[in-house]
């Protein structure tokens, strides 16, 4: 292997050096200039002979161009461009900032982010949002939400009213990859789902991937959704924060040497937990009061970073986060807590101007623990999975045409699908305990090619190899990824891909919701990988590169989908194996999207038609059904108003049609038969899923007043939210009450509908020093 490797780049930097001597390469990083953070996806173009190139996923760029004079121009979306004149005789180590200040250039040029530059890349199927945009959006009891900014995307649900699951183009809960600086998240949700994982002071970029997946992903069947963490403010020491009623946040970060490293730091805890013991405390001697159960969770990000030389830099990062449900009396004690540990560690090295390299290991570990103790009996019931991981990747420029990425990576994949323990208070031994553990080893390699054949062509080919092993049973799978992008005009597209993912570990959930309680589960003898191919098709067009419109269809074929068969028992089962049952899906769909990115009035419109359906043997009678989250129509307009400096207005609002759901046809009286309800009532089904809940649909707004404006060290913002500002009782799930006479027999069975949340005022400080 190491060999083979060592042959790989020695070609690499013979095919570099054997490039006309006539051509010389300019690379480096952008950056920030107030805090040295680099920039992801600056454009870097020269005029004159038409080059150009986008820093990559670390901030680094590689530009050959002929000798002589150039000129260049960074540019990138919400900062001023900057222009270097350069005489190109040698290759050129070149690092730049930019700023945010006002504009200066006259000519349009293509902007980073911008409709025009999103219309020129052969990459479809992906949602960008900046932290500016998700920080002035109205927010869940104002808790900025990443996760709950991309479900106002087209293409993109959530799995229910209040949550931060993602169902993406017909895809289930379990099928989203999502990764915060390489490390996999299994569970990215807080408080049952209603806040997401991801601290936004400490995040610096998000990527979702519909389609057209790079071919360095892989692993999940729906979405890749990428986070990044910030690297630290590498000029002064600097913080923010803020203050919610019901959490607080603070983030610190600075240099730890000048220009060469920095940290950050950033925390996050709710606090209805202390008021809730305050009330418990206060009716303590109430006979009659009932306590209120604790519920709180706090998560902790770190980042550390370090130039050791010109060309090598390293980084360590890390996430902590735990959620806590606690409730005790004098006889009962509960409690139940689940989190997520991430752990990374990257070298990112530069072995010549157009060969880049960044290695890294991740830790991921997640578990939730149910413990509880009633007299002396005590008992305690968990499950969790844990990985290692080992990868590296290559970036090589070797000519403007061509952009090549290759790596590999390999993981150990430890699950632990059930452990019990119950245990006599007294006695040394446990009365009872059982713990089903498995192992799983994967293994990958891919490789693709950004190439522009002419002004108007540009293809994106990948191949993916991918394999996993578990259980003395070996699976591998080829997975081509293809791109293109054909101009009409300057600011006219087409684009299509095709895609194919394999997912090797498989959330085992009993319900349409993702919980703490899911356990993943891997490929063995019986359980065999999903498989999904995705094609699309769609157009992009930049209107006077303001606005980007563009229409998207896809189709998606996804086999060895698994169910649950009728009646199974999931709980500390060893034998899940046998609760299975296999059978296929497909889903299609249109997705419409304009977006408006600069400006005082910046936000989006977009609007989904999609089907999505299943099919099992032993499920429905064979008969095809639609998964619970199947949306036939989604819509959402997002509004941002920066009215002035000191005040900026924000809108969302959304629609969407109500979950599919399973309810009885009929009911029947049965006479001298112990029934099914109520003791004489019968229950008749028709197909699976074939009711619908009654549309969701809500709006939400937000007020952001910017204070402290002339203080040079210290500014704040006081935000004023309300969810749900029309009051709308969407439906959460449906039960049906019973009525009897006084010899309990039911005269009436009335279904009802419960509702999470009306209408929900929210006020947050935020601050920055």
């Amino acid at each position: 292997m190491h060999i083979k490797l060592s042959f790989l780049l020695s070609l690499l930097f013979i095919s570099s050096s054997l490039l006309a001597q006539d051509k010389f390469t300019v690379s480096g990083y952008v950056k920030d200039v107030e805090n040295g953070e680099t920039l992801i996806g600056v454009s870097i173009f020269e005029n004159a002979v038409q080059a150009g190139t986008t820093t990559n996923a670390y901030g680094f760029y590689s530009l050959t161009l002929p000798a002589g004079e150039v000129e260049l121009i960074y540019s990138y979306i919400g900062f001023s461009d900057n222009v270097q004149k350069l005489t190109l005789d040698k290759d050129i180590t070149m690092d730049v900032e930019l700023s945010t200040g006002a504009e200066e250039l006259v000519e349009i040029v293509v902007k980073a982010n911008s409709a025009q530059e999103q219309v020129n890349s052969t990459q479809m199927s992906v949602e960008r949002i900046s932290m500016k945009e998700a920080k002035a959006l109205p927010a869940f009891f104002g808790e900025v939400d990443i996760i709950k900014t991309l479900q106002l995307k087209p293409g993109v649900n959530n799995g229910g009213e209040g949550t931060s699951g993602l169902v993406v183009r017909g895809g289930g809960p379990d099928q989203n990859l999502i990764i915060l600086d390489e490390a996999i998240v299994y569970n990215p949700s807080h408080l049952f789902g209603f806040f997401s994982t991801f601290n936004s002071d400490a995040v610096k970029d998000v990527q979702l991937y519909k389609g057209g997946f790079p071919s360095q992903y892989g692993g999940r069947l729906s979405s890749v959704i990428d986070v990044k963490l910030k690297e630290g403010n590498r000029k002064k020491f600097s913080g923010a924060g803020g203050l919610g009623l019901i959490a607080s946040r603070l983030t610190l970060e600075g240099p730890t040497v000048k220009d060469k490293g920095s940290f950050i730091f950033s925390g996050r805890r709710t606090y209805a937990d202390i008021i809730t013991r305050a009330v418990n405390r206060a009716n303590e001697d109430n006979p009659d009061y009932t306590k209120i159960p604790d519920y709180f969770f706090y998560d902790l990000n770190t980042k550390f970073n370090y130039d050791i030389g010109e060309n090598d830099r390293i980084f360590l990062s890390g996430y902590f986060g735990r959620d806590a449900f606690l409730f005790n009396d004098e006889d009962f004690d509960f409690k139940f807590d689940w989190g997520n540990i991430t752990t990374t560690a990257r070298w990112n090295h530069i072995y010549n101007p157009r060969l880049f390299s960044n290695m890294t290991f991740t830790f991921s570990d997640y578990d939730y623990i149910i413990r509880n103790q009633f007299d002396a009996f005590s008992f305690e019931v968990g499950s969790g999975i844990r990985d290692y991981n080992l990868k590296i990747d290559f970036y090589n420029e070797p000519t403007n045409k061509h952009s090549l990425k290759f790596g590999a990576d390999w993981a150990h994949h430890s699950f632990n699908v059930g452990r019990l323990r119950a245990e006599q208070e007294g006695e040394d031994d446990p009365i009872f305990q059982q713990d089903t553990n498995f192992q799983g080893w994967e293994a990958n390699a891919y490789v693709s090619d950004d190439y522009e054949i002419n002004k108007r062509l540009k293809l994106n080919g990948g191949l993916r190899l991918s394999s996993f092993y578990s259980d003395n049973t070996f699976y591998w799978g080829i997975e081509p990824r293809f791109s293109m992008k054909y101009s009409l005009k300057d600011n006219i597209s087409l684009k299509a891909s095709y895609t194919r993912m394999n997912q090797y570990i498989h959330l085992v959930s009993s319900s349409g919701a993702s919980l703490p309680t899911d356990i993943w589960y891997p490929s063995n003898k019986v359980v065999k990988p999903q498989l999904s191919d995705q094609v699309a098709a769609g157009i992009s067009i930049s209107i006077g590169n303001q606005f980007l419109l563009t229409n998207e269809l896809y189709y998606k074929w996804q086999q060895r989908q698994i169910d649950f068969r009728d009646g199974a028992d999931i709980f500390i089962n060893p034998n899940l194996n046998e609760e299975f049952v296999f059978g296929t899906g497909y889903s299609y769909g249109n997705e419409i999207y304009l977006e408006k990115k600069e400006g005082k009035l910046t936000g989006w419109i977009g609007y989904t038609l999609s089907w999505a359906w299943r099919e099992f043997d032993d499920i429905n009678n064979g008969n095809r059904f639609h998964p619970r989250f199947d949306r036939r129509h989604d819509a959402s307009v997002v509004v941002l108003y920066e009215a002035n400096r000191k005040w900026t207005l924000t809108g969302a609002w959304v629609y969407n049609t109500g979950n599919a759901i399973s309810l009885p046809e009929a009911r029947f009286y049965l006479q001298d038969v112990p029934g099914l309800n109520g003791g004489n009532i019968g229950t008749v089904f028709q197909e699976r899923n074939s009711f619908r809940m009654a549309a969701y649909h809500r709006l939400d707004l937000g007020i952001v007043m910017k204070m402290f404006l002339n203080r040079e060290n210290f500014e704040g913002d006081l935000t004023l939210n309300t969810y749900n500002t029309y009051d709308r009782r969407n439906p959460y799930f449906i039960y049906f009450d019973t009525e009897t006479d006084d010899n309990g027999v039911v005269t009436s069975i009335q279904g009802k509908q419960v509702s999470l949340f009306p209408i929900l005022p929210s006020l947050t400080f935020n601050f920055r020093f």
